[in-house]
């Protein structure tokens, strides 16, 4: 028998893995001793490092896989739930394994931003410890301050707000820079210009992830079949076409305060331990936001998400 083969996880669909080796892409399937394995999350998705024993039709057998640092994950139904729970219950969804970071792409303008499904969005990268960074794109629709005004209250929290414009190019070069030698997730709503900013970032990619949505967006808007785009200058860039929402996986309504950082700093100051921060008294955070020190747009995300309301 020959020796494993290790290798990267570059695109899943449908019970099979395309896997990138020193010697070559291989089309794989799992071992079947690893289907086996009931857990409450993909065994193996995109991102995955993994061991692969070739096979004589020139295809692969995934042996092994490592255990993950990180994901981009969220709520898928059925399957098992959540940490090991009954069957029926909510499962988890990986999209991108192992990714460096993640990139939330929204518009200035046309369409106007949702920054509630921004702040979901961080809610997600904060409760996988994921580095998230901010992509203000279409930049040059909308004056300097108008953009600032939007997005400019992100930077102070800790996430990196990037200004740009496939048409004028601003911001590429700085956006281009963080991405290289690094697996980057590419991710937000439609209609805010990301296959642009791809061309933008290297010529051609952006056709080559339209392609992939169009290949994999059929059906269901609920599936997402990311790949993984190789970068020129090193790296890799997943575009996650049909990603509308994230729903929150294995985040309880009482941690939530803990996943906002500008929050996090005054929940011990509340009066009491199991504070909701939504009408108790001697409230920190509510205090807080009177005060001007937490953003009432980012008070608003956290209390629509604590009560369950849909973005």
């Amino acid at each position: 028998m020959s020796a494993w083969l290790p290798g990267l996880v570059t695109k899943a669909q449908s019970g099979f893995f395309w896997v990138r080796t020193s010697q070559g892409d291989f089309v794989c399937r799992l071992r079947g001793r690893l289907k086996q394995v009931r857990q409450a999350s993909d065994l193996a998705a995109v991102g995955d490092r993994v061991e692969i024993a070739r096979q004589p039709d020139g295809t692969g057998t995934i042996e092994a896989v490592a255990p993950r640092a990180r994901v981009l994950s969220r709520r898928a139904p059925g399957g098992y739930g959540r940490r090991g729970a009954r069957a029926g219950a909510e499962a988890e969804q990986v999209i991108v394994a192992n990714p460096d970071q993640v990139i939330f792409v929204f518009a200035c303008a046309q369409p106007a931003p949702r920054l509630p499904m921004l702040d979901r969005f961080l809610v997600v990268a904060e409760a996988n410890a994921l580095p998230a960074v901010i992509a203000a794109n279409k930049a040059d629709l909308v004056t300097p301050e108008q953009a600032t005004a939007l997005f400019g209250l992100y930077a102070p929290l800790g996430y990196p707000v990037h200004y740009t414009s496939a048409v004028t190019g601003q911001g590429t070069a700085a956006l281009r820079e963080r991405v290289r030698g690094k697996l980057s997730v590419l991710a937000g709503p439609s209609g805010v210009g990301k296959s642009s900013l791809l061309n933008a970032l290297q010529p051609g990619l952006g056709l080559k992830a339209r392609a992939v949505s169009a290949a994999t967006s059929k059906g269901r808007h609920t599936t997402v079949y990311p790949e993984l785009l190789a970068l020129d200058e090193g790296g890799y860039l997943a575009d996650t076409p049909g990603l509308r929402a994230l729903g929150l996986w294995d985040v309880e309504p009482e941690e939530l305060d803990g996943y906002f950082v500008e929050i996090r700093p005054y929940v011990e100051q509340c009066a009491f331990n199991d504070c909701t921060h939504l009408n108790e008294r001697g409230c920190a955070v509510r205090a807080a936001v009177a005060a001007g020190a937490i953003a009432s747009s980012r008070y608003e995300s956290y209390v629509k998400l604590r009560l369950g309301e849909e973005e």
